[in-house]
């Protein structure tokens, strides 16, 4: 009967100890194989104001509106390049470098390739590169623009505004910040708009020469 008794008992312990090392390997193997799924990378919300626009209107050769939520700064220490400044999305740590050159007919060609050349400087780290054409005949505004496509480019827009017989201006949107245009999106659609409304307040002033 002893015999017996210890018998059950050993086999009994026997069996819970292979039921035991059963589930082990069956856990084991269902980590194991469990597929894993990244979550979808998020950004920070940007909050962005309504739009607002005001006047830049001085003793430049050109004017146009720009948004009141941003700052025009000048390098006053250049005389060559006095009509050259930014303007400054400094809450976005964004600029829209401005500058200026006046020109003959023989120069055109000249600074529009120097225009395409700077655009396309980009396209290392660009996944496309839209060009576009602007005309405003009625203000003498003609230009082209360039939509530089890609997450790592560190310039997504540039373009230049010209009558084609004195004026010439170039903008460039850079931000102050490792370039990472999928997080910036909504600033950078936000400021194109803003180019926009540029583009279609832009003047020459010819008492500027």
């Amino acid at each position: 009967m002893t015999i017996f008794v210890l018998f059950r008992k050993l086999s009994f312990t026997k069996a819970l100890t292979n039921l035991l090392l059963l589930l082990i390997i069956a856990f084991g193997y269902s980590c194991n194989n469990t597929e894993y799924y990244p979550k979808p990378r998020g950004y920070i919300r940007i909050e962005l104001p309504e739009k607002s626009y005001r006047k830049f209107d001085s003793v430049f050769p050109y004017s146009f509106e720009y948004p009141k939520y941003a700052n025009i700064n000048f390098d006053g220490l250049d005389p060559i390049n006095k009509y050259w400044m930014n303007i400054d999305y400094k809450k976005y740590h964004g600029k829209i470098h401005v500058s200026y050159k006046s020109l003959d007919k023989q120069e055109l060609y000249r600074f529009t390739e120097d225009a395409r050349e700077m655009a396309f400087k980009h396209a290392a780290k660009a996944v496309g590169i839209k060009e576009s054409v602007y005309s405003n005949p009625k203000k003498q505004v003609y230009g082209l623009t360039y939509r530089i496509e890609g997450r790592d480019a560190a310039s997504p827009f540039q373009f230049y505004l010209t009558d084609s017989t004195q004026h010439f201006v170039r903008g460039a949107l850079y931000f102050n910040v490792v370039p990472n245009n999928d997080s910036l999106q909504p600033v950078i659609d936000y400021i194109l708009a803003d180019i926009n409304h540029l583009f279609e307040t832009f003047e020459w002033e010819d008492s500027g020469k």
